[in-house]
């Protein structure tokens, strides 16, 4: 096993790994998510970028039949090593890398050594397809692919409040008793800033699980972004939901509208180019760019996250789901991070957490659903079916039809299409109201 930290704090471990037959492979464990990789050869005609040519984002030709997208370049150290390992390792030696995403959780990473450069190419993978379940024998706890699902009790070294840590590969804790930003190495607390918290208070306790999409998560971070347009500033807050085969997922509330946000590959919408983005034969349209800012956190955290820390952002919106890109640049790498969002009712969160009287949302949801106008479109069906045999059978039972009365009706009942036409306008307009890149405000269909 080699260990590696990453730029912005996180750290992931590589597992040398020996199959039958004399072939090897690489386990890559990281903020959750598993890649199965094994030695490549370039194919006659493919040649690989040098590193300061890499840019997060583009195409690069592998020499495989799969297109591969750059999802980051950096800088990482290596930390330290156990085991057999095929190379004289250095600890503190510079890793510069390039991973890249494929279709179908295809994965590779370009690895830029002193003399060569070496291509890695697999799969991304779960821990049930590894079947790691039943391992044993002495070197059965370095299998740290394994989590551990127990939480850690540990007191905050400022006020001694106790705290729980969750996931395993937790880097910052923001203690929410004295607002002390912590950073932790193997369950050992450092305090490092005392935060000013400003915002909203987290409405889920941390630490409380709840079931989402038939899977249950423990809430193990809370924290307030926001974005500045206009001088104004356009707060959300995001809860870091852990489930410790799955890893992290996000529940984001935005004006009291909920959303579940999960991480996909960069190569699911490589061309971000345009307006729009096409995303399993959904057209997703630009709805949002700039940049976000976090202003508080509490909880824990899998990277060494800090206030006013910023990426650039641009969302894309589908409803009722989200793709929204995030871009960190720094002096040490490019990493871009791809996600979507699918939109959660309130009651639903409710459900899930057990809470009760979660605040009603207001406005409409950036990616909040149409109302459902089915019910009445059915009754304005029975309503003209009724209209229609009242008028040829009541004179023929000598009831005679007024002509005024009937034209009244017929006109109530042609009116309910227009009405419900123009308040499914009217959503849309109150949807794209603050965005940039409104089709209403361009007079676009």
């Amino acid at each position: 096993r080699v260990q590696y930290q990453h730029p912005a704090g996180g750290v992931w471990n590589e597992w040398y790994l020996q199959y039958p037959g004399d072939r090897v492979g690489w386990l890559a464990d990281a903020q959750g998510r598993y890649f199965l990789t094994s030695r490549r050869r370039l194919s006659e005609g493919a040649e690989l970028p040098d590193f300061a040519s890499v840019k997060v984002g583009e195409r690069v030709d592998l020499g495989t039949e799969q297109t591969f997208v750059v999802a980051e370049k950096a800088v990482a150290t290596a930390v330290s090593a156990d085991g057999n390992i095929p190379w004289a390792f250095r600890p503190q030696a510079a890793h510069r890398f390039a991973d890249l995403n494929g279709p179908e959780g295809a994965f590779a990473t370009i690895e830029f050594g002193e003399d060569k450069l070496r291509l890695f190419v697999g799969q991304q993978v779960s821990l049930e397809e590894l079947h790691l379940n039943g391992h044993s024998g002495e070197d059965a706890d370095i299998w740290a692919a394994t989590p551990d699902t127990s939480a850690l009790q540990i007191s905050c070294p400022q006020c001694g409040s106790p705290l729980t840590l969750h996931a395993p590969e937790t880097l910052r804790v923001a203690c929410p008793a004295c607002n002390s930003l912590l950073d932790c190495q193997q369950g050992t607390l450092k305090f490092l800033q005392t935060l000013n918290f400003e915002g909203e208070k987290p409405l889920i306790p941390l630490g409380k699980v709840g079931t989402l999409f038939g899977d249950e998560y423990t809430v193990i971070g809370f924290m307030v972004r926001y974005a500045v347009f206009e001088g104004r500033d356009y707060p959300w807050s995001e809860y870091l939901l852990y489930h410790p085969r799955k890893g992290f997922r996000w529940l984001v509330r935005n004006r009291g509208h909920w959303s579940f946000v999960e991480p996909l590959s960069v190569s699911a919408a490589p061309d971000l180019r345009g307006a729009e983005i096409s995303h399993r034969g959904s057209s997703f349209r630009i709805f949002d760019q700039g940049t976000a800012y976090v202003r508080s956190v509490v909880g824990e955290f899998y990277w060494r996250v800090t206030t006013r820390e910023q990426a650039m952002t641009a969302d894309y919106i589908a409803p009722p789901h989200m793709l929204s890109v995030e871009d960190t640049v720094s002096d040490k790498g490019h990493e871009r991070n791809l996600s979507l969002g699918t939109y959660v009712e309130r009651e639903t969160v409710e459900q899930a957490f057990g809470l009760s009287e979660l605040p009603v949302p207001w406005g409409v949801g950036t990616i909040q659903p149409k109302p459902d106008y089915s019910d009445v479109w059915r009754l304005w069906i029975a309503f003209g079916a009724v209209l229609v045999v009242l008028h040829f059978v009541l004179p023929l039972l000598s009831y005679p039809v007024e002509l005024f009365y009937f034209l009244s009706a017929l006109l109530a009942l042609s009116a309910i299409p227009v009405v419900l036409l123009f308040l499914n306008h009217q959503f849309e307009v109150n949807r794209w109201r603050e965005s940039d890149f409104s089709p209403y405000a361009r007079g676009d269909e």
